[in-house]
C-alpha cells in the first residue's frame, strides 16, 4: 500500500520558520541576560538551536515523504521604474539670505516651518522605503526558504519510510544549510 502524499503549504512553512527564529533569539536573549556570554556564544546557542530543529523538520518530513505546495503569489505588472529627475549639486543650491528686524524673524519663522514640513515629509518617505526594504528582504527569505526546502523535498519520494537515508539526507543538508 503506498502512503498517501502529504502537503505543506510554502507560506506556513515560512511562518513556521520565522516563528522559530524568532523563539530562538528571544530564548537566548532571555537565557542569557543574567549570565555574561560573548556575542559568538549566542550566535552558537542560536545556530544550535536552529540546525537542531532544521534536523528534526527534514528528517521527518524526508520519512513521511513530505512535499511543498507551491502556493506563493505571483507578482505580475511590478516592476520598478527609475526616476530620471535632475539632482542638484551643492553648488548648485543658493545660500538664502535673512535680513535683520521684522521681516528678517517672519522670514527666519516661515522657513523654519517650511524646512520642518520637508523634513516631516522626508522622513515618511525614509519610513516607507524602509518599510518596503523589509516586505522586500522578508520576501526574499520566503523564496529561499521555500526553493530550498522543496529542494530537500524532491528527495522524499525515493527515500520515504527509509529512516537511514531520511536522516543522513537531512544531517547533510541540514549542514549544508546551517554552514
Amino acid at each position: 500500500m503506498k502512503p498517501s502524499k502529504i502537503y505543506l503549504k510554502g507560506k506556513s512553512v515560512f511562518i513556521v520558520s520565522m516563528l522559530v527564529i524568532v523563539v530562538t533569539a528571544l530564548t537566548v536573549y532571555f537565557t542569557g541576560i543574567n549570565s555574561h556570554k560573548t556575542i559568538t556564544n549566542n550566535f552558537y546557542i542560536s545556530l544550535g538551536i536552529i540546525a537542531s530543529v532544521l534536523f528534526v523538520f527534514l528528517s521527518y518530513g524526508l520519512y513521511k515523504g513530505i512535499a511543498i505546495e507551491d502556493n506563493f503569489p505571483k507578482l505580475k505588472g511590478f516592476e520598478f521604474r527609475k526616476n530620471f529627475s535632475k539632482h542638484l549639486t551643492p553648488s548648485e543650491i543658493s545660500i538664502i539670505e535673512v535680513r535683520e528686524g521684522i521681516a528678517g524673524i517672519i522670514l527666519s519663522i516661515v522657513l523654519w516651518i517650511v524646512i520642518s514640513i520637508v523634513l516631516i515629509i522626508l522622513f515618511i518617505v525614509l519610513e516607507t522605503v524602509v518599510w518596503f526594504s523589509v516586505a522586500l528582504i522578508l520576501a526574499m527569505l520566503y523564496w529561499v526558504f521555500f526553493r530550498a526546502l522543496r529542494l530537500v523535498f524532491s528527495k522524499a519520494a525515493t527515500i520515504v519510510n527509509n529512516l537511514i537515508k531520511s536522516i543522513s539526507y537531512a544531517f547533510g543538508y541540514t549542514i549544508l544549510y546551517v554552514g
